[in-house]
This record gives C-alpha cells, structure tokens and sequence, in this order.
C-alpha cells in the first residue's frame, strides 16, 4: 500500500522521511512542516487533510531579474514610503488551507505586513517591507513553501478589470421592477367594487410604467442589438420575436392605461425580461480561473539577462530587446526570441513547439528557434529577430487565430427563423379577418397572438440546458468555454488526436531492461551517475531504477553533447549514451540508452511512451466517428497504435505544427466537423482551426493553447461521455422547443378565434416559461447521471 505524504499528500516516491511521528515525501516538505508548527500554524492542516502544495525545488536564481528598476516598477502595484504592494498569479491555489495559510504570511514573516488571496483569479496580493525585503526575496519565500509565483509578459501586464457587470444590473433592474409591479397589480386581479383603490387605480397604473419603461429600454437593449445584429445579415434569430412581443405588451399596456381601458401587462413583461436575464446569467457563468484564449505572453518571461561586449550584466524588460543584443539563458529557461549560439553547449528541448521529447544539440553558430528549453550549462546568444518576429509567435498569426464566431447559426436561430415567420402570417391574416369582421375587436386579437406566441420558452430552454451542461461537465473536468461549443460538439464527426501527452501519459514512459543482469555495485554507481545529467531520459531512468538511492562521488565527469556522457564512479568508468557512443548498434526507431562498465557493455534500456488506460475500449465507443492521429515523434509506435486503434482512418509522423493545422484544414475541405485533441503549443494552430478544440491539460493550472475545452488528461477514457452527452443536450433542447411549440398552436388557435383575451395570454405566458426551465432542469440531471456520477460541490 503507497504511503503519502503528511504535508502535500502526494505519494512518496524518492525520499520517505520520518519526523515527528510523520512522514514527508521530501526535504521540502519537512521543512515546511517544521515552519508552520515553530509560527503556531499548525491549524493548516486541520482545514482539509493533506492538503499542502509540493515545494518547488528548481533554481530559484530565476528571481533575481525582479529586483531590476524597469522589471520592478512594471510588476509592482504599489511602492511608497518603505511599502509595496505587488500581485502574483498562483495557480496552485486550491483550497481553504492554501487561503488561509498565504493569508498569515506576516505570522511567518515580519517582513510582511498583509497579503490577500482572489481564489477566483488564483492570486494573493501582498504587501511587505521593501526596505528589508526584495521582490525576488519575496518570490523565493512563496517557492520555499510551494506556492511558486507565476511571472510573464501575460501576468505582468497590468490592464484595468473589464468585468462587465451590466448584465448583473439590468437582471437587478428588471427584478426590481418584477417584485414591486406584482405588488402594484394585486388591487387589479381580485377586482372589487373598494371606492379607494378605485380612486388611486391611476396612480398604480403610473408607476407600473415608470417601473417598466427602464426595463424595456435599458435591461431589453440585447435583445434589440442581437434582433438587428440577425437582420443585418439576413437572419432572422430567436430575438427578433422577443422584441416584437415586448413591444407589444408595452405599447398595448400604454394603450390601455391611456384609455382606461384596463392596468396592462407591465408586471407579466418585467417578469418575463427577469426570467430570460435570468436565463443569460446562468448561461454566461463559466470558469474564470480557466484561461481559453492564449497566446504567446502566457509563457514567455518578462525579463531577460543581457550581456554586453566587456561581459557585464544587466536584466531588461524582454519587450526592449533588440536585434544584435546578447543574451544569457540558464539551465531550464525558455529562449525567449530566434537567436544564434555563440558560446555554451546548447542541449535544446523543443517539446513545447514540436511535441518531441528528444534534446536537439547545437554548436556554436547554430540557429535556435524561441521557445525551445535549455538544458545544461549556461549559453550566451546573439538576438537575430525581435519578439513579435520569432517563430513561436508566428504561430498566433496564422489565419485560424483570426477566426471569430458569430454565434447567429444555432439551433435556436434556425427554429426561430421559420417560428417568427409562421406567427406574423398568422398575424396578418388574423388582423385582416377581423378587421372586416369586428375592427375593434381585431386590436385584442393581433395583442392577444403576439403576447402569447412571444418566444419567451424557446429563449429560456437552450441557456438553461446548455447552462445545466457546462455546470455538469466542468464537475466532470471537461471545461467548456461557451454554450456555442456544446452545439457543435454535437455535430463533430471526425475527430483527430495529438499522440504524445493527448493518448499518452504525459509524465510516464514504459521502459524496459535488455542486456546482463547489472550488478547491485554497478547499478548504485550508474544510479549516481545519473544524478548528475539533465537529459529527459536520463531523469525517467533515475526514477526507474529502484535501488537505494546513496549518492557517491563522480569524477572526471565528460558530457558530449547528444551522444552522451562518461566518469568515474569508486574507481569504475562508465559510460551511459548513445549506441555510437558506447560502439553498439541500435534498432531502427528506437528510443534507448545504452550502458557500459569500463570496456564491458552491460545493457541498454529502451524507452516507449505509456499510453493511457482503457484506449482501446474508448476508441471502440467511437467508432461512428473517424479517428486520425498526429505526431510529432517517429513512427517507431505505428504498429501498437494500430493494434490500440483498429478504426484509425489516419496515422501521421513528423508532424509540425503546421503539417497538423493543413490537416485539419484539409479535413474541413471535405466537409468534415473536426475536433482536435491536443496538449501543447505545436498543437495550437491546429486546436484553434478545429471546430472544437480541446487542450489536454494533466494539470489544468498549467500552460494551455488556446481551445474551446479544457480538458482534464485523465479523463481521455471517458472521452465518448462527454460527446454523447452533448447531443442528449441538443436532443433536450429540441424536446423543450416541442414543448413550447405546443402551448404556442394551442394558445394561438384559441387566439385567433378571439377567444383569448391580453389579459389572459399574459397569464398564460410565464406559466410556460416556468414548465420549459423546470422540466430542462430535471431532465438535463436525469440524462447525466447515464454517465456521470453525481458530485457534490
């Protein structure tokens, strides 16, 4: 049974250390542990149980660039008089015990004078001493207890709040309205013969306009923008009968006011207004700690290390560099624009951009591409284009990224558009029926259709479903960005996977041992040596090999860069690299490092990507899809994949980023829905040409491509879940639009006869509106407990 830790909760893997009748997972952790107790903040763990943050144990020399003037000034909210006031995004933030303890920083830190946390926007603001205290100082005390603050050009940026809240004042609005007009109204509907309401009928009836008119000019207005929004390109969209039926009920509600004919309908049409607001603000609550839209600010740093010709130093904003500028880029840091290497040994990691997990080496006078990770010693690069000329921003200038939708071919517009033209001929006909045989009586009529057949249920059902869906599937980790993505996730029919950490896990591989049984001196030794190196796969191999892990000397330790390295570990050499490096011969495609022990050749261990659990059974479930995979890697899994997938349509290797967007593209040619699933930046041109694209993210905190879906990675099993459930929402929607369709013939035919008073269809009306939201209500819930179980929140 694995054994977790007492402070993070996360499984000891490495280290199981014993303290205080605990156990911690690291060195970090214990100490962290030891902080909180000797500051009398034990209380942290009692407020959710294991329910600590990792500390980050990565160089924190990256902070230094914070204490910078130009770098400070632009991060800093606040700085005067010994105080300043600073924001960092933390996405780690995840629960009340992450709250509450970056909210006593000043128990731990005197230093410190308040600190605040948004959980919503994960960020704590904080105020400290400066005088005594540097920002990197501060940045490096978050790290030290695992809440690493997140710094780049995207975080740095200090735009002013545009939360728009005036959706929230005009539903205030209109309920306002709604609760004092039915208390005004009461007197009207019980009738009598009382002398004194009688007397003051007119005063109520004035004040029930003076409460609807805001309502209908000022809580209305989208319905009238979205209604000539539709006209304007030729569509006639499901708020073009809303804002015919509300200018009916208002102006027939002056009409009878004017002429004391009776109180009007300003209550029924503040009710209805409130309740289809109501409906939009179900429909715009989304999760705003996601971020859908990126570009290339989300990652690149906001500072970098000039150098300049007598070797000084001195840390810019990234924004001020220019072409012919020399930088210093440290072991782990992104390259921030294309540069040349003039000095250092470059192992390049260029996952990020190709998916590709192998190093690419370079020598001196090499190109490197923005985007790619160094891995190694420090380089010193010369700049030969600016930030917004790299290739990594190349990628947000693609023509996909310039797509916008405009959100008129939904399945209500196409409804509405037939609906709106069957009642106004309906309409016409009835006013020119009645015209001829009772004209004054036509007036009630056309009023009475109108007021009835006001799409009001067919407005409500789709935000109320989609809204139920979207707040179902975030439960279910599949964050939608828009109720639009549901729709046309149910029309996908072809849907196209990245290979490397979409299908595979993004943090295992499945290696394997061939060769002689290594001795458990040599395999301490090697373990040791293994310690010493950078390179992914000697990492994955670390962790692989499970032996006691005692760190001995290595001396005369000799790397080359690509092939591999060499030393000399108690008196034995070893060499650990390549086939060529240790004179093997290696198999074709495949990914391997190869030992050898002073002239003898013990083995080699080959890597292959661990694919996710249960794949094969998700891919049977879509099998009325067509399925295309993509990737980055060589063709070496071709054969497994094909076993994995037997419905695959497509398998492509070698892809770049914009081999996968033409693919997509060439997709949709053939008119084809396309999803795309994704998981990195090579896969963003071709995520946001997609029709739906879903990031893949095993952390959702972390960097994700622009998309229309967040994704969590361990759910990709249940993929066909999340598909099939979004066509029961449109098939709900549909039965709702049934529904309200048949309070409309029936309401209508009634209508036309002259048998429906205003009065009566005003009534009528909301009781419709409320059946089509409970009954969308009950089944969206019932439909997904096919597929989900039911969590709590």
């Amino acid at each position: 049974m694995s054994e977790n830790c007492f402070h993070c909760g996360q499984p000891i893997e490495k280290e199981r250390i014993e303290f205080d009748e605990k156990l911690f997972c690291c060195n970090g952790c214990q100490s962290v542990y030891e902080i909180l107790n000797l500051h009398n903040l034990g209380n942290f763990y009692e407020f959710n149980k294991s329910s600590g943050i990792r500390p980050n144990s990565d160089d924190q020399t990256q902070f230094d660039y914070l204490d910078a003037e130009d770098v400070f000034n632009k991060i800093v909210d606040f700085h005067e008089g010994g105080t300043t006031l600073v924001t960092f995004k933390i996405p780690v933030i995840h629960c009340s015990s992450c709250i509450w303890l970056l909210e006593s920083l000043n128990t731990i830190n005197p230093k410190i004078k308040y600190s605040q946390v948004n959980f919503t926007r994960k960020t704590v603001q904080i105020a400290y001493k400066s005088e005594e205290l540097k920002l990197s100082e501060l940045a490096r005390f978050l790290t030290s207890f695992g809440y690493k603050p997140v710094i780049n050009l995207e975080t740095a940026d200090k735009k002013k709040e545009t939360l728009d809240k005036s959706l929230l004042v005009k539903l205030a609005i209109a309920g306002f309205a709604f609760g004092n007009s039915m208390f005004l109204s009461f007197p009207e509907y019980i009738g009598g013969n009382d002398v004194w309401m009688e007397s003051y009928k007119h005063l109520f009836r004035i004040m029930l306009l003076i409460l609807a008119t805001p309502v209908v000019f000022y809580s209305a207005q989208d319905y009238y923008k979205s209604a000539w929004y539709g006209l304007k390109n030729k569509i006639i969209n499901i708020d073009v009968p809303i804002v015919i039926g509300i200018i009916m009920l208002y102006g027939r509600s002056i009409y009878e006011i004017a002429t004391d004919y009776g109180p009007g309908y300003f209550d029924t049409l503040c009710g209805l207004l409130f309740f289809m607001l109501l409906g939009k603000t179900f429909q715009k609550r989304t999760y705003n700690t996601l971020s859908y839209d990126r570009d290339y600010k989300s990652f690149y740093p906001i500072a970098v290390t000039k150098i300049d010709f007598n070797g000084k130093q001195e840390n810019i904003l990234l924004s001020d560099l220019k072409v012919g500028d020399r930088i210093m880029v440290r072991n782990q840091e992104i390259i921030p624009v294309d540069s040349i290497l003039i000095k250092g040994e470059a192992n390049i990691d260029n996952s990020f951009i190709t998916g590709e997990a192998a190093l690419v080496s370079k020598k001196a006078g090499d190109k490197i591409f923005a985007g790619g990770k160094q891995s190694g010693p420090i380089l010193e690069l010369e700049v030969i284009k600016n930030v917004d000329q790299s290739y990594l921003t190349q990628l947000w200038n693609k023509e996909a990224f310039k797509k916008t939708e405009t959100g008129l071919d939904t399945i209500t517009n196409k409804i509405s558009k037939y609906f709106t033209i069957v009642i106004l001929s309906i309409t016409a006909i009835s006013a020119i029926y009645w015209s001829q045989e009772n004209f004054e009586k036509m007036f009630q009529v056309v009023a009475a259709i109108l007021i009835i057949a006001c799409p009001c249920a067919l407005a409500l059902s789709a935000p109320f479903t989609f809204g139920h869906v979207m707040r179902i599937l975030g439960r279910n980790k599949f964050y939608v960005k828009d109720t639009l993505t549901i729709e046309k996730l149910a029309k996908i029919d072809s849907l196209v996977f990245d290979k490397t950490g979409t299908i595979t896990e993004s943090k295992k591989s499945n290696i394997n041992y061939h060769g002689d049984t290594i001795s458990e001196f040599d395999l301490r030794n090697i373990k040791s040596l293994l310690k010493n190196s950078n390179h992914p796969l000697s990492k994955s191999l670390y962790e692989f090999i499970e032996i006691e892990d005692d760190y001995f000397p290595v001396e005369n330790f000799v790397e080359i860069s690509g092939k591999g390295y060499s030393a000399n570990v108690r008196g034995k050499i070893y060499k650990i690299g390549s086939a060529s490096f240790t004179g093997q011969q290696s198999g074709n495609l495949e990914t391997a490092v190869f030992i050898q022990a002073g002239n003898d050749y013990l083995g080699k261990y080959t890597f292959k990507n661990e694919y996710r659990k249960d794949l094969k059974q998700l891919f049977y479930s879509l099998k009325s899809y067509e399925i295309s995979i993509l990737s980055g890697d060589n063709s070496s899994e071709e054969q497994q994949l094909k076993t994995m997938i037997p419905n695959v349509k497509e398998m492509r290797f070698n892809q770049s980023p914009e081999d996968k967007l033409e693919f997509i593209q060439q997709l949709q040619n053939q008119h084809h829905k396309v999803a795309m699933l994704g998981d990195g930046l090579n896969d963003a041109g071709a995520l946001k040409q997609s029709n739906v694209g879903i990031a893949i993210a095993d952390d959702t905190n972390a960097f994700t491509p622009s998309s229309d879906v967040i994704m969590d990675g361990g759910k990709i099993p249940e993929f066909d879940k999340y598909l099939k459930f979004s066509k029961d929402a449109i098939s709900i929607v549909k039965l709702t639009f049934a529904i309200s369709l048949f309070y409309n013939v029936i309401g209508v035919s009634f209508a036309v006869m002259g048998k429906v008073s205003p009065l009566f269809a005003a009534i009528i009306m909301p009781i419709s509106s409320i059946s089509v939201v409970a009954f969308t209500t009950l089944s969206t819930w019932y439909r997904s407990t096919k597929y989900f179980k039911l969590l709590r929140k």
